[in-house]
């Protein structure tokens, strides 16, 4: 399935604008106020998983620890994703302090819930300077097996093919840009696949024929293109996830400040799909450079018995 009720959170401890990531990240706002800016996080944090939850999704929250620092924790789906054959994959991550973010016991924790048969850890490539910083990098259409990549610093096509080797995909690769023609650091802020869906900012792939291929393959997988701007995207509109709740109810969650930038008829056509859900995170996304998506890693994999 392209949608899990099931997702990991991590609850910051010591969130704050990351010098490390600044320099690749365009989305980050390098002025962003520093005042309290971890007790902000945290309680945007805390509304964000007490709305998930009231509307019957399965939250797990694991909290960061104070040592190692890792002020960027807050974004796992780029050190990890889950998948429903039980595999785990481990990525690449360009920044040192973000490589701190890997823990074995989280996935100790899950085990405890979840049927964990492979672990593929990509992750030696950063020593030779190879990033793959996972679904925020890739985007999956976990159905018809296909990693969407933007290309950039933090997303090589060496790392993704070997992802695609060892788990399967076949991917569309690209490249995007943004309105000062910088490029794109991960893919998840300019497209979100859904299972009946894509948003996607077309305007950031200024090559043609990638453009078309994209398009190409959005058709062939029945998904109807829903085409946000360049004005959207730095909202971070294109930074939405499809989840369902227990009851298999469909939401697309993503910022209060995505929702607020779409217009009518993008707000009707997503909500003939999935219900949105959105929460203020403003000190996030300034700090971070990254937005609801990035905050959360589906566990697609498989549930123990009760």
């Amino acid at each position: 399935m392209q949608t899990t009720s099931n997702i990991l959170m991590i609850r910051p401890v010591a969130f704050g604008l990351n010098t490390q990531t600044a320099d690749s990240n365009a989305f980050q706002d390098k002025q962003a106020s520093q005042d309290a800016v971890q007790e902000k996080a945290v309680n945007e944090f805390d509304d964000f998983v007490a709305k998930l939850r009231a509307n019957d999704i399965n939250v797990t929250v694991i909290e960061d620890t104070p040592k190692p620092h890792t002020p960027d924790s807050i974004f796992p789906n780029n050190w990890i994703s889950f998948h429903n054959d039980g595999a785990i994959f481990l990525y690449p991550m360009q920044a040192e302090n973000r490589r701190l973010e890997r823990r074995v016991d989280l996935i100790e924790q899950l085990k405890a819930n979840f049927k964990i048969k492979a672990i593929h850890d990509l992750s030696a490539a950063e020593k030779e300077g190879i990033y793959l910083e996972g679904t925020g990098s890739m985007v999956l259409d976990r159905e018809n097996k296909i990693a969407y990549a933007c290309l950039s610093i933090r997303t090589q096509e060496t790392a993704l093919n070997q992802f695609c080797k060892e788990s399967g995909y076949t991917s569309v690769k690209f490249h995007a840009f943004d309105q000062n023609g910088f490029a794109i650091y991960h893919t998840n802020v300019m497209m979100c696949v859904g299972d009946k869906f894509v948003v996607v900012c077309l305007d950031t792939v200024t090559d043609e024929v990638e453009k078309a291929d994209l398009i190409t393959s959005f058709h062939k997988t029945g998904k109807k293109i829903i085409e946000i701007s360049l004005a959207q995207m730095n909202q971070f509109a294109g930074n939405m996830l499809q989840v369902n709740n227990r009851d298999g109810k469909s939401f697309i969650i993503m910022s209060e400040r995505a929702f607020l930038s779409l217009n009518d008829i993008q707000k009707n056509i997503l909500s003939s799909f999935a219900t949105p859900l959105y929460s203020s995170l403003n000190t996030i996304e300034n700090n971070g450079g990254g937005s609801a998506r990035c905050m959360i890693a589906e566990i697609h994999l498989p549930a123990l018995e009760s």
